[in-house]
């Protein structure tokens, strides 16, 4: 936690994987901001933005981390409704400023003047962070720290894809991908009330797939995803979570007539789509980014009401760089939280 002297411990990364522990005078919030006192940050593939040296300017230090669990110990002006000693949440959309075109419009999450926490604007890999009081996101008293912050950025990503299905209750669902968005994404869609199917390479997850909700395990190693969604009736929707491109490519032949496939994996490759699967049957495909604070706010209450917990290693802040390359090697299981207290 932030030290007596007024100084706080945190990750900077510049270029690519240069991760540097730094100690830095804990700022003072301004008008519209709180300042929080780190609990816990999840570790997201999202960060390697700022890790792999993705951004506009890799060579300013930046902290990673959007999934950031914390108490607020400072109050800036102008800010209203919230107090210091409050636990509050903060994910990868830091606040909407209100004032731009999208925001008079009520689209909150193309606010044109929003941080990115952990790529525009420093993130949890840290004991303490600024934050906009319109980004932030009340924490159930019931639910831990370490358990809220993965559901701030990836159970947000899941709950709010699967709100953009058109069909009736029972209807299929195809979760791709049973990583740290896919094993949510099989909770939420079975707490929902939908018909499950996991898709994933091979069969070792087929067991945890049933445990988290799967009503059917589609091995796409061995048989075409689309063709065995067909042969289930067709997916009302499809949230595909995978990393490349080139996978969900045989999904949308899945769906059924006027069903969707929404993207929240970020894959660096296109995604090959036949125009005859889009025409006939009216399928389309989108992407969905996250939610707002208050968005938030609802899946937190859905994930404790429904029992919704994210599985996950809990490592200290000290070892933010080791529990970085796990995430990247793809051998955590599924989700790793930073204890910063630890």
């Amino acid at each position: 936690m932030p030290s007596q002297n007024g100084s706080y411990r945190a990750f900077e990364v510049t270029g690519a994987r240069k991760f540097e522990l730094v100690s830095r005078r804990l700022p003072e919030p301004a008008a519209r901001q709180v300042r929080i006192r780190v609990e816990a940050c999840g570790v997201c593939h999202t960060d390697a933005a700022a890790a792999e040296g993705l951004r506009a300017d890799p060579s300013l230090p930046i902290v990673p981390g959007h999934e950031i669990v914390g108490v607020i110990d400072a109050v800036g002006g102008e800010v209203r409704g919230w107090r210091i000693g409050e636990r509050v949440g903060v994910g990868f959309l830091g606040g909407q400023c209100g004032e731009c075109d999208p925001c008079r419009r009520g689209d909150f999450v193309n606010c044109a003047d929003q941080p990115q926490l952990g790529i525009t604007a420093d993130g949890g890999y840290a004991e303490a962070i600024l934050a906009r009081s319109s980004g932030l996101v009340r924490v159930p008293e019931g639910m831990s720290s370490v358990e809220a912050a993965p559901l701030l950025c990836a159970g947000l990503t899941m709950f709010k894809a699967l709100q953009q299905i058109h069909g009736r209750p029972g209807a299929l669902v195809a979760i791709q991908g049973i990583g740290g968005l896919g094993h949510l994404g099989l909770q939420y869609a079975a707490k929902l009330g939908y018909r499950v199917a996991a898709v994933a390479r091979g069969g070792a997850k087929a067991e945890a797939a049933g445990r988290l909700g799967a009503d059917h395990y589609i091995d796409s190693s061995v048989t075409d995803p689309g063709a065995a969604l067909r042969e289930l009736g067709g997916a009302a929707l499809i949230v595909a979570t995978a990393t490349t491109g080139a996978s969900m490519a045989p999904l949308p032949a899945g769906l059924a007539p006027g069903g969707r496939m929404v993207v929240v994996g970020a894959a660096p490759d296109p995604i090959p789509v036949s125009p005859a699967d889009l025409i006939f049957g009216s399928r389309s495909v989108s992407g969905s980014l996250t939610g707002t604070s208050i968005e938030n706010e609802d899946n937190l209450a859905f994930s404790e009401r429904h029992g919704i917990s994210p599985m996950v290693e809990v490592m200290p802040l000290s070892r933010a760089p080791e529990a970085y390359e796990r995430m990247m090697s793809g051998q955590a299981r599924f989700r790793i939280v930073l204890d910063a207290a630890a």
